[in-house]
């Protein structure tokens, strides 16, 4: 089954328009830190686990962007296929895997974050795999190109960090510990949010690669929610712990 594409100029004015929106969320979060994880509040509403509100948040990308892809899957290229994959290695272990290796028992998710992450990966779901379906044209030796080499060894390392430093997160405490400890070594010697670091390094990779619109749209938002994320926890680390490293930054060594 294939479906007509609105003309590309429209398809770039949309996914611009939802740029700018990621640039006001980004001067946003700096002012509003998002009520989830240890900055919870139940100022924010109902909530429910936090485990299952990661599952069904993370679960909408993947969800929308196979409702374009499977009924158009024979016009897809192996080059297409590639990148849906890369895409889809990262939201299988957000979906599947990250959420119930958390030693989080009876912590809460405000229903506005996960609404709110919901909404945010329909919509990049969507517009990536509607690119992927009408638009995407990538030559035969796309694979072997600099863009792709390159933008596959950042994706790699990027999720390499991330999923360490996730690991090393888990594993400060035991199962049935609440508290929270200064995380130390490795990248924690230069910044309080390696987990972090490394999804933006990832995401950037993956922008490289594929080298198309909503791929950097798909950045912006991630880097728009993220280092105000890691400003927020940074801050909260030097607040809670008196004999926090003071040499540390946020979220990109020396920088911020």
């Amino acid at each position: 089954m294939t479906t007509v594409a609105i003309p590309f100029t429209r398809y770039k004015e949309l996914i611009c328009a939802w740029i700018v929106l990621a640039i006001i969320i980004f001067l946003v979060l700096l002012k509003i830190t998002a009520p989830y994880g240890r900055h919870s509040s139940a100022r924010w509403g109902p909530a429910i686990s936090n485990k299952l509100g990661w599952a069904v948040m993370e679960s909408a990308a993947v969800i929308m962007l196979f409702v374009f892809i499977i009924p158009n899957w024979g016009m897809l290229s192996s080059t297409d296929l590639v990148m849906i994959a890369l895409f889809c290695l990262h939201y299988f272990n957000r979906t599947f895997v990250f959420p119930f290796r958390l030693h989080t028992k009876g912590k809460k998710m405000p229903m506005l974050v996960m609404c709110s992450g919901i909404l945010f990966n329909i919509i990049n779901g969507s517009s990536l795999g509607y690119y992927f379906v009408h638009y995407a044209h990538y030559g035969g030796g796309w694979l072997t190109s600099f863009r792709f080499i390159a933008g596959s060894l950042l994706f790699f390392v990027g999720l390499y960090i991330n999923w360490k430093a996730d690991n090393l997160l888990i594993h400060l405490r035991k199962p049935n510990e609440t508290h929270y400890i200064i995380p130390r070594g490795w990248l924690f010697r230069y910044i309080s949010c390696p987990n972090l670091f490394g999804e933006l390094i990832e995401w950037f990779g993956f922008a490289v690669l594929c080298w198309n619109l909503p791929a950097w749209a798909f950045f912006l938002w991630t880097a728009a929610n993220l280092i105000p994320r890691a400003i927020a926890h940074h801050k909260w680390y030097k607040a809670r712990f008196n004999n926090y490293p003071s040499n540390r930054s946020a979220i990109i060594p020396f920088l911020i």
